[in-house]
């Protein structure tokens, strides 16, 4: 792991635009900061998503379409399972078991610990590493739920989330359902402080990318020396984070055995949050054998979960 995560971050800081994977936002302390971030107000996919898994259970449930069989109940990504948790209550009696996947060994751990207090009963199978080796590994358990909420597939581009798509699909058994959340397009002041919060928790987690670089891999980032620049281009619809760094300095990486110059105001590109509407999200599913069967808004239309069905 290491290992991938030097080579990761040797390729990103060596290219002529320099970028850094937003998946190694999420160790202990990244997870920590994302969950705060997560449940302050101004981050309102949160609230509209748990809206929607609130309100919208019993449809959620009924769309799922089981009928008696035992199911899985695959979450990437679970994070600490607040938008789950009534979900799962409500799905006492149905025949299933929950099995989030996550690249953090300490997320599923406090996730595990967390749903177990509150749900004694739930049959409780989490899975540490990346999502398509551990869906690959569950392509024949049976009939599956897949759930990829939190718009998360706004980090990927559109190409990327349409390959993502497709290998999920490449996992699944006809009939199978995908539950995915997407952040829809809005005026730009709302999107804003999300990205860039008075409390300082989104900065926080850009800058903790360096932190981790440091301990993990001999890293000298003088923290001091960068800054977390949010950026939101509206024409694209695309929420963008950075790290800017404030002066010409060298940084070095023991792990790698290399230095790294950056010239005052160089950025590195850390995050893209994609936000949608549903011409968009019918292109990215295009040809990935998957159809739309049914939609969930919370009630301002900020947020969709989609619920998808392999063909």
């Amino acid at each position: 792991m290491k290992e991938i995560f030097a080579n990761d971050v040797d390729a990103g800081l060596s290219a002529s635009i320099k970028s850094l994977p937003s998946k190694y936002f999420y160790d202990s302390r990244g997870d920590e900061i994302f969950v705060k971030i997560m449940n302050m107000p101004e981050y309102y996919l949160t609230d509209a998503e748990l809206e929607i898994f609130n309100c919208q259970t019993n449809d959620l449930i009924q769309s799922f379409g089981m009928n008696g069989e035992h199911f899985e109940v695959i979450e990437l990504g679970a994070g600490d399972g607040l938008k789950v948790i009534n979900l799962l209550k409500k799905l006492n009696g149905f025949n299933f078991t929950y099995a989030p996947i996550d690249i953090s060994v300490n997320a599923i751990k406090k996730l595990q610990k967390r749903l177990l207090y509150a749900i004694p009963w739930l049959d409780f199978d989490g899975k540490q590493g990346e999502y398509f080796d551990v869906l690959d590994s569950l392509k024949d358990v049976g009939k599956k739920v897949i759930l990829f909420l939190g718009s998360n597939i706004g980090n990927l581009s559109d190409a990327q989330a349409h390959n993502f798509m497709l290998k999920i699909s490449e996992s699944m058994e006809r009939h199978d359902k995908l539950l995915i959340g997407f952040d829809l397009i809005k005026p730009p002041q709302i999107i804003a402080k999300a990205y860039d919060d008075p409390h300082g928790y989104t900065r926080d987690f850009n800058m903790n990318l360096l932190v981790r670089i440091n301990r993990e891999l001999g890293g000298d980032f003088n923290i001091n020396h960068f800054r977390h620049v949010p950026v939101y281009d509206e024409v694209r619809g695309l929420a963008l984070s950075y790290i800017e760094s404030l002066d010409d300095q060298t940084v070095s990486l023991s792990a790698t055995g290399k230095s790294y110059h950056f010239k005052k105001n160089e950025r590195i590109h850390t995050e893209i949050s994609r936000k949608y509407n549903m011409k968009i999200i019918n292109k990215i599913a295009q040809d990935t054998g998957l159809i739309v069967k049914e939609t969930f808004f919370d009630d301002r239309k900020y947020f969709i979960d989609v619920l998808f069905e392999k063909e």
